[in-house]
């Protein structure tokens, strides 16, 4: 029995059974450690495939096993935390008690985003659509920044209904819209080459020592904006 070809795959479980403690995690409204049950669950998610392509064990169960476990740590668990703020928040939108599903609006885009990524062959060096992950980590993070920030109008925004359902629209959007995002693997040890992905690796880590939970949506942002300006100069 050849051991190496089932490492990748334990890897995924890991990540799987990483999604499904934060979802528990999530329903006991401890999104901090929902947080860093996601943020574990990616990291396994990261090396599953490095681990595939180390042991040149790559396989189509593989593939289909990785887009599983992310349907519930990058998929499930945002969408139960977005119906989490929309739950707690205020009722702009009426007191309708299905308002909240509104925010399972993430999960259904990661599902329909994690399908077409498994059939594209146009995302094998960079990414078209936001990666899942970055999305989860998005989404994971504004029950923190709302725990964490003494901002008053940061209270306000992320307790409004109208701006939930903006955000639940926008990260259903954003996962499948045709914009080519680059993507932070370093295949050579070029600055040239890698200039981009160490801007961003820079900028990433000054405003984590600066604002902390507050940087996580932060980075997300000016990750799409730094891919969008990075497409704009490669069309000249």
């Amino acid at each position: 029995m050849n051991i190496k070809k089932h490492i990748p795959n334990l890897i995924t479980l890991i990540n799987l059974f990483c999604g499904c403690i934060a979802v528990v995690f999530i329903s006991e409204a401890n999104y901090e450690m929902a947080f860093y049950m996601v943020c574990l669950g990616i990291f396994f998610d990261f090396f599953d495939g490095f681990f595939a392509r180390l042991f040149k064990v790559s396989s189509p169960l593989g593939l289909q096993l990785d887009s599983l476990a992310d349907m519930v740590t990058s998929g499930v668990a945002p969408g139960y935390v977005m119906y989490s703020l929309f739950a707690n928040s205020a009722h702009e939108l009426g007191n309708n008690p299905a308002i909240p599903f509104l925010g399972f609006i993430v999960t259904l885009g990661s599902c329909y985003r994690l399908a077409n990524f498994n059939i594209d062959t146009r995302q094998t060096d960079s990414f078209i659509g936001l990666p899942t992950p970055a999305n989860a980590l998005f989404i994971l993070s504004l029950p923190l920044v709302l725990k964490y920030s003494d901002s008053l109008m940061m209270l306000e925004i992320l307790t409004n209904q109208w701006v939930l359902l903006v955000i639940t629209l926008c990260s259903a959007y954003i996962l499948n819209a045709e914009i080519p995002l680059f993507s932070l693997k370093i295949k050579k040890f070029s600055f040239k080459e890698n200039a981009l992905q160490i801007l961003f690796l820079i900028v990433s880590v000054l405003m984590v020592l600066l604002l902390h939970y507050i940087a996580i949506p932060l980075i997300i942002i000016f990750y799409v904006l730094l891919s969008v300006v990075n497409n704009i100069f490669l069309k000249k």
